[in-house]
């Protein structure tokens, strides 16, 4: 029995959502000297850090972007050596394609999107869910999404405290649903408000080529530089200076759009420290646990169709989200999230493939293992640049999204937690570093335009009045124009 997105709501709104891959853009050779100083430097060439960037060089003001690791797209990466194909290890929806600025930018980059799938399978042991058992679990998960949104009315408190008692046999994959799979924490940990905001997203497409791939599109012929982690800022009202191991770079406004894990960490110095307001909104957004676990399955021995997508009636948390046959191919997906799929990821990938197998194994009845060819787990957690997955407001924290965004002097946080409506999504990365660029433009003032040297009075009355002399072209080192 398949379940509509349309009545599923919540459950389809990230089921592969901000986690990432191997697509690198071009960026500035290795041997290129950081610049000493630019109008705007962005930290962080994700979603939010590409927007912001973009926006700045549109804005014929000086930028540059550093990037920590080795790689362009944050937690947007595809994978395209693995398996000979495009996989993206972290996002790879776009939500609300009607007015998702991406499908747009994809659009007029002719990248093709696929449509995403259109609905779940339940697997009951080894069988289908039959259609009244289906329905039935429709009915329980609508009963528990009202719980929620009449809750996020009143106040912001834990999920689980507002779940109804008889959930009965689908209390398992309800919590996985809401909670695991669509925020990457268990209910307990969850707030009412950010749960109940996300559930009124559309699902939507996802670009073939992969959605790393696309940013990584987006973000030719911008001055990044790779491998350049900002260690300390400083900042006040009227500039910034980040010091990175290759040199410092002096700047009149800063975009930083690190993970909230990495604010909280302290693994960018601040001087001033962040005021105790945004520390504390970085603490109550701290990241969801969610990773994919990736098999090459030739010759489909599970028996299923293009782009199928399982959950299963389960008993508790250690349960998993399976997209099998991803666009005709023989790439399945296993999704684990929430307290069970950070404990596993922990563990290992080897121990992430093992459950994996044993998951499809106890669902199909299939021996598995003898069909891997091919096999990968992301472990987002452990990545020194991200430390997980979403952000995701703990009980009261929900408020902490508009705390997090607000100015501070020259200093401008971006990135998808700052978002109070589409946090959680590569669209709302997006648009917070487009709103924090065209904050920092603000402060920082118009370009000056270049003129040519005034002449003297007197010989001013006998020549023509002279025109301005043309702007400087950009060197290369900070792109084109926009």
């Amino acid at each position: 029995m398949t379940i509509s997105d349309r009545a599923m709501g919540l459950s389809r709104r990230r089921l592969l959502q901000l986690t990432t891959g191997l697509a690198v853009a071009r960026a500035l050779p290795a041997a290129a000297a950081l610049p000493r100083d630019v109008d705007v430097v962005v930290i962080g060439a994700g979603a939010a850090g590409l927007a912001a960037a973009r926006r700045v060089v549109a804005a014929n003001r000086k930028v540059v972007v550093l990037e920590a690791s080795a790689v362009i797209g944050g937690r947007c990466q595809t994978d395209v050596t693995t398996f000979g194909q495009p996989f993206d290890r972290g996002a790879r929806w776009l939500y609300n394609p009607d007015i998702n600025p991406l499908v747009k930018l994809a659009h007029g980059a002719a990248v093709d999107l696929a449509t995403a799938p259109q609905g779940q399978k339940i697997r009951i042991g080894r069988r289908n869910a039959r259609a009244g058992e289906a329905e039935d679990f429709l009915a329980t998960l609508v009963r528990a999404n009202r719980a929620i949104d009449d809750a996020a009315r009143r106040g912001d408190i834990a999920c689980a405290a507002v779940l109804p008692k008889d959930l009965r046999e689908w209390a398992g994959t309800t919590e996985f649903l809401l909670g695991a799979l669509g925020a990457g924490k268990d209910l307990k940990d969850l707030s009412v408000i950010d749960v109940s905001r996300a559930q009124h997203r559309d699902t939507g497409s996802a670009p073939r080529h992969g959605l790393g791939a696309l940013l990584a599109r987006l973000a030719e012929g911008l001055p990044v530089m790779l491998s350049t982690p900002a260690t300390r800022i400083v900042w006040n009202n009227r500039e910034v200076s980040v010091e990175t191991a290759a040199g410092t770079i002096t700047a009149r406004a800063a975009i930083v759009t690190a993970s909230t894990g990495v604010l909280a960490s302290g693994k960018i110095k601040f001087a001033p420290d962040l005021p105790k307001r945004q520390l504390d909104a970085a603490a109550q957004l701290s990241l969801g646990s969610y990773d994919h676990i990736a098999l090459d399955l030739p010759g489909n021995p599970l028996g299923l169709s293009r782009d199928d997508v399982f959950i299963e009636q389960s008993s508790d948390v250690r349960t998993a989200l399976l997209s099998a046959n991803l666009g005709g191919s023989s790439l399945c997906l296993v999704d684990v999230g929430g307290s069970f799929g950070r404990d596993l990821s922990a563990q290992g990938e080897a121990a992430m493939i093992a459950f994996a197998i044993e998951w499809l194994n106890k669902l199909f009845g299939s021996d598995t293992a003898a069909a891997v060819k091919r096999s990968t787990a992301t472990r987002w957690n452990a990545d020194p640049y991200v430390l997980g997955a979403m952000s995701a407001a703990a009980p009261g924290g929900a408020a902490g999204r508009r705390a997090l965004a607000e100015p501070l002097g020259a200093l401008f946080l971006a990135g998808e937690a700052t978002s109070e409506t589409d946090f959680g999504t590569v669209s709302g990365a997006w648009d917070s570093g487009e709103r924090a660029a065209d904050a920092a433009l603000k402060k920082i003032g118009p370009a000056a335009k270049e003129s040519e040297p005034a002449k003297p009075a007197r010989e001013r009355r006998s020549h023509p009045k002279p025109r301005p002399a043309p702007a400087p072209q950009q060197s290369s080192f900070f792109g084109p124009r926009g």
